[in-house]
C-alpha cells in the first residue's frame, strides 16, 4: 500500500501539476481546494464540488436538509488499483469517517463511498449527499423514464403531468431510485463546437436507518448559479420547483416529506456508484452510452426463473378465446373485461386485428383446433370499417353495431397488423386476402396521400405507425407511392427528433408527453426503412430510437414491500414504464422485443437479443390460470386505480381487473414475429 499524506501532494499543485491516479482519475486544485475531477481524455467533465468531497446536512429545516457541513480528504492512498480518500467532520456529538475508494473499471470509474459515524449519541435529523459537478449550467438530461432532454412536450401539454427541466438557477430534479427502470442520471452539453456526457449509475437500496419505512436514496440533478450537479441524497426528492414530492398520480404529485436519516452510534452506510464521462458524437446522442452500460452493469439476462415461452402463448391463446364475440353481423375479440361494455377496437388498446396475422403462426401451440375461421371472420370483419379521406373507423360497438373513432396511433397499428396478416394469410389457401387486400389498399392510398401532401405536419410521433405499414403496402401492390410516402415519412421524424429537442413524444392516447409508444412508432418505421431500402442511415436513425425505446425497460429487479407483486416473488427485469407521465409498469415490451432482438442480429449485439428474451419471458409472469393478467404494476410511488390517498401505500400495487385486449394481443403478435425469425426463447 502506498500512503500519502495530502500535504505532500500541495507542493504539485503549486506548480501547476495534476496528479493522475489512474486513466481517468485525477487531484485537481481549484480556488485553494482540493478536488477529485473524472476525465475524459485530457478534459475533465466531473468534479468533485470545490466546497468538499462529501457533504452531509445535519439539520432539517423548512422541510428540507440544513445546516450542511462540506468536507475535504485529508489522507489519499493508492492500494492495487484503488484510489482511496479519507476524510473526517468532527462534530459536537462526535465525528464521521469518511472514506472513498475509486476503481477504474472498463471506462468508468467505479466508487464505494463509507459513512462511519462514531458519535456517542443519534443524529436525528441527517441527510447524506453525493455530488459530482458538470462544468457548465446549461445541460440537458436524461433520466431513464423519467425526464428526457428536459420533457419539453410534456411541459407543454401539461406542467403538472410530467417531470420538466429548463436548467435555471437551483432546479432539483430528485427521484426515488426505485421510479427509474436503468438506474442512472445523464446528462448531455456543448462546449464550443463539441458535445460532451456524464452519467452517474447507482446500485439502488433502501437507505439504512431511514425515517421511513421503504424509504431509498434518491438520483437525479440539480442546478446551482454557474454548474449542474449530479447528485444522490439520502432520501429528499422534488420536481418541478415544488421540494418533497413524488409524482406519485397521473395529473400531480403528492407530498414526501420528511425523508432525512436516523444515525445511531456506531452505523456504517455504504454506497456503490459508478461515474461514466464521454465524448457524445452528435447532438441528441448523449444518452446512448450510459445506456449501453447500464445494460452491461446489471446485465438482465437470466431466464431460468420466468415463464416458458410455450407456456405464455399457451395461455394467451386461451385468454384470447375468452375474448371471442361472433354473431351473424360482427366477429372479433372484446376489448374489455364483462364489466364494460362490449367493443372491438382496433389498434392501441383493443389490438384487436392483431390475432389474424399471430393466430396464423401459433397454431402448433393448439394442434388440437384450427384459428382459420378466427382469423378470416375478425379480419373479414374488420374491414368492414368505413373508410373515408381521414380514415377508417377503429371501435366497433357490439350492442349498437355502429363503428367510430379515427385516432392515427390505432389506424396505424392495425394497418400494420392487417399487411402482416395478408402476407402470411396469402401463403394459406384456405384463407382469403381479397377483402383485407382492398381494405389496406383504400387505407394505404389515404395515409400516403395525406403524408405526401406538402401541408403535412403531424402534431407529434403519432403518424410514425403508418411508416411500417405503408412500406408493406408498396410490397403487397407493387405502388412505389407508398414506400415513397413511408420514406418522407422517416426522414421527416428523423429531423425532428433525433437532436432530441424534440423527444419522442404522444404515441398513447391517455398521455401527451415523451413516451415508449411514441419512440416505438419510430423505432419500428426507421427499422422497417432500413429493411426496404438497405441504406445504414435508416439504420442508424432505428438504434436510437431503440434506445430511447428501450430506456423504459427495467434492467434490475426492483424489491417489492409487501402486496400482491411481492407475494408472486415479482422480477421486475425486463418490464417496461409506461410513460413520462405514467410511471408504473406494463408488458408492452414485449410487441417490440422481436424488432430488438433484429437490431441485435444487424448490428451484432447479443445483449440486445439477450434483452429482447428477457422482456417476453419475463412479462409472462403474473398470468392466473384463466390466461388473464392485468395492467398496471406499481413499483415506484405512483397509481392510477384504487385508494390513491396515501402514498406510502402506493408501491408493490397491482391491478388486475383492467384487463383490456391489448395485454394478450401484444404477446401473440411478438411470438407470431419470432416465429417468422424462427427464434426460439425457450
Amino acid at each position: 500500500m502506498k500512503y500519502l499524506p495530502l500535504y505532500l501532494l500541495i507542493p504539485l499543485f503549486a506548480l501547476g501539476i495534476t496528479s493522475v491516479f489512474s486513466q481517468n482519475i485525477k487531484i485537481l486544485k481549484q480556488n485553494e481546494q482540493i478536488q477529485i475531477g473524472i476525465s475524459q481524455g485530457n478534459k475533465t467533465l466531473l468534479s468533485s464540488p470545490s466546497e468538499g468531497l462529501w457533504s452531509i446536512a445535519t439539520s432539517w429545516e423548512n422541510e428540507w436538509p440544513s445546516n450542511w457541513q462540506h468536507v475535504q480528504p485529508d489522507t489519499i492512498l493508492k492500494d492495487g488499483k484503488w484510489t482511496i480518500l479519507r476524510g473526517t467532520l468532527n462534530l459536537a456529538e462526535g465525528k464521521f469517517l469518511l472514506k472513498d475508494s475509486y476503481l477504474e473499471e472498463r471506462g468508468k470509474v467505479k466508487c464505494i463511498r463509507r459513512y462511519e459515524w462514531q458519535g456517542k449519541k443519534t443524529l436525528e435529523t441527517v441527510t447524506l449527499a453525493i455530488r459530482w459537478a458538470i462544468p457548465q449550467k446549461e445541460v440537458k438530461p436524461f433520466l431513464p423514464g423519467i425526464l428526457y432532454y428536459g420533457n419539453p412536450s410534456g411541459k407543454k401539454n401539461g406542467e403538472n403531468n410530467v417531470p420538466w427541466f429548463n436548467g435555471v438557477d437551483l432546479e432539483e430534479a430528485l427521484f426515488e431510485e426505485h421510479r427509474f427502470p436503468m438506474p442512472f442520471a445523464s446528462a448531455e452539453w456543448k462546449e464550443n463546437a463539441d458535445y460532451y456526457g456524464a452519467a452517474l449509475h447507482v446500485m439502488p437500496s433502501p437507505v439504512y436507518r431511514g425515517n421511513h419505512f421503504d424509504q431509498w436514496w434518491s438520483l437525479g440533478l440539480i442546478t446551482k448559479e454557474k454548474h449542474a450537479e449530479l447528485t444522490l441524497l439520502s432520501g429528499p426528492v422534488g420536481y418541478n420547483g415544488q421540494r418533497n414530492q413524488v409524482k406519485a398520480l397521473q395529473e400531480k404529485g403528492l407530498p414526501y416529506a420528511n425523508t432525512f436519516i436516523k444515525v445511531t452510534p456506531g452505523t456504517i452506510i455504504e454506497k456503490t456508484y459508478y461515474l461514466e464521462t464521454y465524448n457524445v458524437p452528435e447532438k441528441g446522442a448523449g444518452f446512448q452510452q450510459p445506456m449501453k452500460t447500464s445494460v452491461e452493469l446489471f446485465k438482465p439476462f437470466y431466464t431460468d426463473d420466468l415463464p416458458r415461452y410455450e407456456d405464455i402463448i399457451s395461455q394467451k391463446i386461451k385468454f384470447a378465446r375468452s375474448r371471442w364475440v361472433q354473431q351473424k353481423d360482427y366477429a372479433g375479440f372484446n376489448m374489455y373485461p364483462d364489466y364494460r361494455n362490449p367493443q372491438i377496437v382496433l389498434g392501441w388498446a383493443g389490438q384487436g386485428e392483431a390475432p389474424g396475422f399471430a393466430l396464423q403462426k401459433l397454431g402448433k401451440y393448439s394442434p388440437n383446433e384450427s384459428f382459420t375461421k378466427m382469423v378470416q371472420s375478425s379480419l373479414d370483419h374488420i374491414c368492414n370499417s368505413p373508410i373515408d379521406s381521414n380514415g377508417f373507423c377503429v371501435i366497433y360497438d357490439i350492442k349498437t353495431g355502429k363503428w367510430s373513432g379515427k385516432d392515427l396511433v390505432s389506424q396505424g397499428q392495425a394497418m400494420n397488423s392487417i399487411a402482416l396478416a395478408i402476407l402470411e394469410g396469402r401463403k394459406n389457401k384456405e384463407l382469403n386476402t381479397l377483402l383485407w387486400e382492398n381494405f389496406l389498399l383504400k387505407a394505404a392510398d389515404v395515409f400516403s396521400n395525406r403524408i405526401l401532401n406538402p401541408t403535412w405536419t403531424p402534431v407529434n410521433t403519432a403518424e410514425a405507425f403508418f411508416i411500417a405499414p405503408l412500406i408493406s403496402a408498396s410490397a403487397i401492390f407493387n405502388d412505389e407511392k407508398y414506400g415513397r410516402a413511408a420514406l418522407k415519412a422517416a426522414d421527416y421524424y428523423a429531423g425532428r427528433h433525433l437532436n432530441m429537442d424534440e423527444p419522442y413524444w404522444g404515441g398513447t392516447l391517455d398521455a401527451t408527453c415523451e413516451d415508449k409508444e411514441g419512440a416505438w412508432g419510430a423505432f419500428q418505421g426507421f427499422l422497417a426503412a432500413f429493411e426496404f431500402t438497405k441504406n445504414t442511415k435508416y439504420l442508424k436513425w432505428a438504434k436510437h430510437a431503440c434506445d430511447v425505446t428501450l430506456s423504459y425497460t427495467v434492467v434490475w429487479d426492483i424489491p417489492l414491500p409487501a402486496g400482491r407483486l411481492a407475494d408472486h416473488r415479482f422480477r421486475t427485469r425486463g418490464w417496461t414504464g409506461v410513460s413520462a407521465q405514467n410511471q408504473h409498469l406494463d408488458v408492452y415490451g414485449v410487441v417490440f422485443a422481436p424488432s430488438v432482438y433484429k437490431m441485435g442480429i444487424y448490428l451484432a449485439d447479443e445483449n440486445l437479443k439477450k434483452l429482447a428474451k428477457t422482456m417476453f419471458l419475463s412479462c409472462g409472469q403474473m398470468i392466473d390460470p384463466s390466461g388473464s393478467q392485468g395492467e398496471q404494476f406499481q413499483e415506484t410511488n405512483f397509481a392510477q386505480h384504487g385508494d390513491m390517498s396515501d402514498v406510502m401505500k402506493l408501491r408493490g400495487g397491482y391491478s388486475e381487473r383492467w384487463t383490456v385486449f391489448w395485454i394478450c394481443a401484444h404477446f401473440l403478435h411478438a411470438a407470431a414475429q419470432f416465429e417468422q425469425m424462427g427464434i426460439y426463447l425457450d
